[in-house]
């Protein structure tokens, strides 16, 4: 099976920590040249120089706050001129928690452009150089809301749908240029994403927090949370060349425990 990665060049998007950085590290493992997306700068140098170097990857970084679209496809667009993009890894936190009838027009729209127009943005700019390459992977980490929404997310379970409907899409156009797209949907992972939403289970139900994670770990067949490494192991999957032929689905990495086929 060909999983190597050499001579292709990724952009990873939220890639300081938690998932995004697990990917980027999986991706430089199997020769990939990354470079890293986020808005922190000095956090994005320290995760860069965790990448794997030993196939002489040359990796590096770019600095955007995806609050912004309008940066975002700035510093993509010059990120292209000099430098061709084959895999695309579509990744960013997602929003407060909350119930979804006391969610204002402004946390839907601000979570619209973070997550669904920097994507579309981030995607009109690299595939021009996948279609020269005739090689893309377009990998979109979303969630398994797309499947079936989770309780307490009601603007996330929302822009996350919509990022599945987006993806597959773009699947149906881009399919001909030998372009995949496709989703992974992390289940219960432990990042700090995941600590921010146990402890405001905790608050709101004035329970302990290991009370809450064990409630939260009963619903997981595997009766653990996940690693980011494991997620980043199947993002890396289809990126690369055995994956050739996987377009346009969307992945549950939860443990089992989406309650669907």
């Amino acid at each position: 099976m060909n999983l190597s990665l050499e001579g292709r060049n990724a952009v990873v998007c939220g890639s300081t920590q938690g998932i995004g950085l697990a990917i980027a590290e999986e991706l430089a493992l199997l020769g990939a040249n990354c470079t890293l997306l986020s808005r922190n700068e000095e956090a994005l140098k320290t995760a860069m120089h965790k990448l794997d170097i030993a196939l002489r990857q040359q990796h590096n970084y770019l600095v955007a706050d995806f609050s912004n679209p309008h940066e975002v496809a700035a510093v993509i667009r010059k990120h292209v001129e000099h430098t061709p993009v084959h895999i695309l890894i579509n990744n960013t936190g997602g929003p407060p928690p909350g119930p979804i009838i006391q969610a204002t027009e402004g946390s839907f729209l601000n979570t619209f452009n973070q997550h669904l127009v920097c994507s579309h943005l981030l995607t009109q700019a690299v595939v021009p150089s996948m279609k020269a390459a005739q090689f893309g992977r377009i990998i979109n980490i979303i969630s398994t809301s797309v499947k079936i929404p989770l309780k307490n997310l009601g603007v996330s379970n929302t822009i996350r749908g919509a990022m599945a409907s987006w993806a597959k899409t773009m699947s149906l156009e881009l399919g001909q240029f030998n372009i995949t797209v496709n989703n992974v949907l992390p289940g219960f992972t432990t990042t700090a994403r995941l600590e921010g939403l146990v402890q405001n289970i905790s608050t709101n139900k004035k329970l302990p927090a290991d009370q809450v994670e064990e409630e939260m770990t009963a619903e997981v067949p595997m009766k653990r949370f996940g690693q980011a490494s494991e997620i980043a192991a199947v993002a890396a999957f289809l990126a690369s060349p055995a994956a050739s032929y996987v377009n346009g689905v969307s992945i549950p990495v939860d443990g089992g425990r989406t309650g669907s086929i």
